[in-house]
């Protein structure tokens, strides 16, 4: 049977569709009236050419790794996992009770506590509609997208009624004790004496432990009896079945596995970043996780790449809204546009990239 190179699939497709993209995006910056050239000079100069820049680049990519993880976990075994916005506010809930009522002396085992914490608490939020799908049937997409309002209300009330500090008219938590926060790259550059790198950056240790989830995922996937009965699941469920694969028990391992990798995202943004609990701290994180998975392939290592240049895109795009006149609204029509190309229309482009390539192959037969 003929197949496309595996390496088109990889590079050329998501590349190509990236091209699209940007193409799309220069023609909306013309026909406003500015330069695509100098907009994209001014992204990468500001993303790429400053230690703030950086810092605020790998702050973005490292939720999107976990959520990148999440979306690609879940698609191993063929579920959409939709719902990571909920499971990362119920993460951040998680992270929340660990560092406001446990009295870490260190923020090295501080880190350790909230990462089971958020771990835990997604894992729980995602087994809900994992359970509904593998013994009742309900469709995952419907049930997670449901299951992220109901997060967005639990929130909320555990911000007001519970958390909030007498007194405060913020729906925030109180600010997590010192000794759980987490060292920025800021402070770890200090140390090395490079006290102006990362200034004031949000970038934190965290970080690593994407890292780490990355090949503790690749590794979980690829290289475990369970990650190959997960693949197995996905690839064919009548198959899986007929060789012995519990697909009830693979479904609510797949989702709460999906759902702790979304949930660890609030290490990065509630300890790391706001050292307390505030509304709506996923910004959109688990939603632009689907794209990260399918641009990456469902691979970590292609995961991390796509996490990357998310979050060159997020920072770029702030750079532009502060020193050009292009609107923020535009700059979000331009983001969407490469989640739409890499993302929704991937197929798009690779079914006529997958022709192409075919008659070559053809021809030289």
């Amino acid at each position: 049977m003929d197949v496309m190179p595996k390496w088109v699939d990889i590079i050329v497709v998501p590349l190509f569709s990236l091209f699209l993209a940007a193409a799309l995006s220069a023609l909306l910056i013309l026909a406003i009236g500015e330069s695509p050239i100098a907009a994209l000079n001014l992204m990468i100069e500001g993303t790429l050419f400053r230690s703030a820049g950086w810092g605020y680049m790998l702050y973005y990519t490292t939720n999107f790794i976990f959520t990148g993880l999440a979306v690609s976990v879940a698609f191993h075994a063929a579920l959409f996992n939709i719902g990571g916005e909920g499971q990362a506010m119920i993460g951040g809930l998680g992270v929340a009770l660990v560092c406001l009522f446990i009295p870490w002396p260190h923020w090295t085992l501080a880190i350790v506590g909230a990462s089971i914490g958020a771990a835990l608490f997604g894992m729980i939020w995602a087994g809900l509609p994992a359970y509904l799908q593998a013994k009742r049937g309900s469709h995952i997409v419907i049930t997670t997208i449901m299951f992220n309002f109901i997060a967005a209300g639990v929130l909320n009330f555990f911000l007001v009624d519970v958390l909030k500090p007498a007194g405060s008219m913020d729906p925030a938590s109180a600010n997590f004790p010192a000794s759980t926060h987490l060292p920025t790259f800021q402070d770890i550059a200090s140390i090395i004496g490079f006290e102006k790198a990362f200034r004031s950056a949000p970038a934190n240790v965290s970080f690593f432990i994407a890292l780490f989830a990355c090949l503790a995922t690749w590794y979980l996937i690829w290289r475990t009896p369970l990650g190959y009965e997960i693949r197995a699941l996905g690839k064919s469920g009548a198959a899986a079945r007929y060789a012995g694969v519990r697909p009830v028990k693979i479904i609510m391992i797949a989702m709460m596995i999906s759902g702790a990798l979304c949930g660890m995202m609030a290490i990065n943004t509630t300890q790391g970043e706001s050292e307390r609990l505030i509304l709506n701290f996923t910004e959109g994180a688990g939603f632009i996780g689907i794209a990260v998975a399918l641009m990456g392939r469902s691979h970590p290592a292609g995961v991390f790449l796509a996490a990357l240049l998310f979050g060159f895109l997020y920072q770029g795009g702030a750079e532009l809204a502060l020193w050009t006149k292009i609107p923020r609204e535009m700059i979000v029509v331009i983001q969407a546009l490469v989640i739409l190309f890499t993302g929704a229309l991937s197929m798009m482009v690779r079914a006529p990239l997958e022709r192409f390539f075919m008659s070559i192959k053809r021809a030289d037969v």
